[in-house]
């Protein structure tokens, strides 16, 4: 019968429990610093609110009163036709039709010190009944050829620096490290903020969102195709080097035909990371549709925004079923 070995270290020594009492008290410092006892007393309150137990709640009461104001979306917009150069009221778009609205002006009274109505005015507006709709599909639009755009860019800056970012094909150090060093960048600066400097650069519009979201993708790419060649099964490459066969010809004939599922695999990701990121990119000047999300913010047109989410989520589930059945048929998952 084997002797039990009675040297066996235990599971925690001194040095593990400092550790973990460290971490411990780092914890409850960031939760302080950061309102996490805030927010799980909202959410307490919000639970209490659900079922009964306690009347108000900061969080239910908000998302009560928006949710209240972004219903029903909108779809058809109106414009004052003074406002229209040229209008021609024999000659009106498909679907559209001449509105009277009545707007109340108001005044204060200097003596009461209140506002007062001092007329109500007959204002003439151009109707569209699916003109909103209209305007959102080509923002849509918009972001859909940006998201494509950045994509091929960062293809394109990839491959090269893919390349001499694997360590296995660098033709030296210096080199490597370079490339290293240019990857790391570009993935290190977030989209918002890049997007910035781009609109310094190009200006407010579709370009700037195009070059933050490219650059930013290059660099994930870079990384992840860079890190593939060097894990590629090195037989068949030795094979070939004992040939003497060229680096091109040896990444032609024996890397890419293993890489190539998780590199389609990865553009994939970066198109659909792309195409949401382009509508948040808008937000800050980037073009699109979030320039129009954050202007209908801006002016409290609720309605105007449930629009827009819902078809930024059209667009993102449509794409996400089309990217499933490519992949399916392409890397046979």
């Amino acid at each position: 019968m084997k002797k039990l070995n009675n040297n066996l270290k235990p599971p925690f020594n001194l040095k593990t429990i400092f550790f973990i009492f460290l971490f411990f008290i780092v914890f409850v410092i960031s939760a302080q610093r950061v309102g996490i006892p805030d927010i799980v007393d909202r959410l307490y309150e919000a639970s209490l609110d659900l079922i009964g137990v306690k009347n108000t709640s900061k969080i239910n009461e908000g998302l009560s009163r928006i949710s209240k104001e972004m219903w029903p979306p909108v779809v058809e917009s109106k414009k004052d036709i003074n406002l229209i150069l040229n209008f021609d009221a024999t000659n009106l778009p498909l679907f559209s039709y001449v509105k009277v609205y009545k707007d109340k002006l108001y005044e204060i009274n200097p003596d009461t010190l209140l506002l007062e109505e001092i007329e109500e005015k007959e204002i003439e507006f151009l109707v569209e009944p699916f003109g909103y709709l209209k305007l959102v599909f080509i923002k849509i639009l918009e972001s859909i050829e940006i998201a494509f755009w950045a994509s091929f860019i960062s293809i394109v800056l990839s491959i090269p620096l893919a390349y001499y970012s694997a360590k296995n094909y660098s033709p030296n150090s210096l080199i490597y490290f370079i490339a290293r060093s240019i990857v790391s960048g570009l993935r290190a600066i977030p989209e918002l903020i890049s997007v910035l400097f781009m609109v310094l650069a190009f200006g407010f519009g579709p370009a700037a969102g195009i070059m933050a979201l490219g650059l930013h993708s290059a660099g994930f790419l870079g990384k992840f195709f860079a890190e593939d060649i060097e894990n590629a099964d090195t037989g068949p490459q030795d094979a070939l080097i004992a040939l003497g066969a060229s680096k091109w010809r040896i990444l032609k004939l024996t890397v890419l035909p293993q890489v190539m599922p998780q590199y389609v695999a990865y553009l994939l990701y970066i198109l659909d990371r792309n195409l949401r990121m382009a509508t948040v990119i808008g937000l800050v000047g980037g073009g699109g549709i979030g320039q129009e999300l954050k202007g209908r913010f801006d002016l409290f047109e609720y309605g105007h925004v449930t629009t827009i989410i819902i078809a930024i989520f059209l667009v993102v589930f449509i794409f996400d079923q089309l990217s499933a059945k490519l992949r399916s048929k392409l890397i046979g998952d």
